[in-house]
């Protein structure tokens, strides 16, 4: 992304803030895994989106005063040539302004500082913070801690959610995303097809998801966007599952849901195929049944369908197509076959943290992904993509993985050749 993006992200952000106002976000803080060890940071999405900085412990405050004019800064880590040297060089205060268009750049150790003499400067009624917790128990992020000291240090600021802004932002995709998404699908393709090819009896789940990695390694060094679901026979009916450590046994079907990411914007694509490379007639009934189900969602779904009706829908039809078959009793008992919804928003977060829209707009995109989970038969799997919302209808962007049972077995048929 060129820094035109995250300037454009910011000023429609302004647009919706109040006169009077400041708005402090943060990157964030590493997470503790074991003594002296971190759990890979992770940038907050939204600070990401509003700045393209990718670094821990940064902070931006903006100044909206009453005449709707806007002051921007940006506060970075020092230059510490001994934390460098352990943990990799700190973004210097050129290429701040080079990625993001902020003009104005500080050190963290000032934050505080300038954050105070702001809020108390007479000139501001309100205090944007990003805001949202997942769950209660969720620990504290820094926007949470603030807004316990501004309840005490600061009372007469009032406290203004920007996550629902942000979110609403990030609900319609911009060209610039939508060529990163594009990108990123040719990468998940090309994993994906990676793993069909060397897909035979006896292979673990880890060695899928070796090969899946390794493919995505001759693209760049971001690798997966996610953790990456991958599993076989009995472990397809965990949904999230991470383990890894079963066998594909001959007639096992094999599952992923996995995804590339390019220029921080994410994929989501799901496949199942038979691990032997041939569907049995089982395995052929249910598949089609969802493949059909999906290709009859990218026909009807166009601006105005409302948004419950994407994963209403889908599961009306599939449950009436397995009712056809003969799989189900009644269609009000799909819950039997059908364990999860069949769409939700993607981007920069493979769940993307968007406002959830009534009805269904131009570039949108989110997930059809259609799961039929039979036990009794021992066959689980989904057909996920990713749909783009156009003028007229809508477009899957992941069309090219292979996902029709002819595709999926002449694919199969080939080798995996190592890059």
């Amino acid at each position: 992304m060129k820094k035109e993006f995250y300037q454009g992200n910011r000023e429609k952000l302004y647009k919706q803030m109040k006169e009077n106002s400041l708005l402090v976000v943060f990157s964030g803080t590493e997470v503790r895994k074991t003594n002296d060890e971190f759990y890979p940071f992770y940038t907050n999405r939204n600070f990401l989106y509003l700045t393209g900085l990718d670094q821990k412990e940064l902070a931006f405050i903006a100044c909206k005063d009453s005449l709707g004019s806007i002051t921007e800064k940006v506060f970075i880590l020092p230059p510490d040539m001994m934390a460098e040297r352990w943990n990799g060089t700190r973004l210097k205060p050129d290429e701040v302004s080079e990625l993001s268009g902020i003009a104005h750049i500080g050190y963290t150790s000032s934050f505080e500082t300038e954050l105070h003499r702001l809020a108390t400067s007479g000139n501001y009624a309100h205090l944007y913070l990003d805001l949202f917790r997942v769950s209660p128990s969720d620990r504290d992020e820094p926007a949470h801690l603030l807004l316990k000291r501004a309840a005490s240090d600061y009372p007469y600021l009032a406290i203004e959610n920007a996550n629902i802004l942000i979110r609403r932002l990030r609900t319609i995709k911009q060209p610039c995303e939508l060529e990163a998404m594009r990108k990123a699908e040719e990468i998940t393709c090309a994993g994906i097809t990676s793993m069909m090819k060397a897909s035979k009896p006896g292979m673990y789940e880890y060695q899928y998801k070796a090969i899946f990695d390794y493919t995505l390694g001759q693209y760049g060094p971001q690798g997966p966007g996610f953790p990456s679901i991958i599993s076989a026979g009995k472990n397809n009916f965990c949904i999230h599952y991470y383990s890894y450590k079963g066998q594909a046994h001959d007639g096992d079907m094999v599952l992923n849901d996995v995804g590339a990411w390019h220029d921080f914007l994410m994929t989501d694509v799901s496949r199942g195929w038979p691990c032997n490379g041939k569907f049995n007639e089982r395995q052929k009934l249910l598949y089609q049944i969802a493949l059909d189900t999906s290709d009859h969602m990218f026909r009807i779904i166009r601006p105005g369908m409302a948004m419950k009706d994407v994963d209403g829908e889908s599961h009306r039809y599939c449950a009436q197509l397995l009712k056809e078959a003969g799989v189900l009793d009644h269609v009000d008992n799909i819950g039997k076959y059908m364990w999860h919804g069949g769409a939700h928003h993607v981007g920069f977060d493979v769940h993307d943290a968007v406002e959830t829209p009534e009805t269904v707009a131009p570039n949108m995109v989110f997930c059809v992904d259609i799961g039929i989970y039979h036990e009794e038969w021992g066959i689980g799997f989904r057909v996920e993509d990713n749909c783009l919302v156009t003028e007229t209808g809508c477009e899957n962007l992941s069309a090219a993985t292979p996902r029709t049972i002819q595709a999926i077995e002449e694919t199969m048929r080939q080798n995996f050749v190592c890059f």
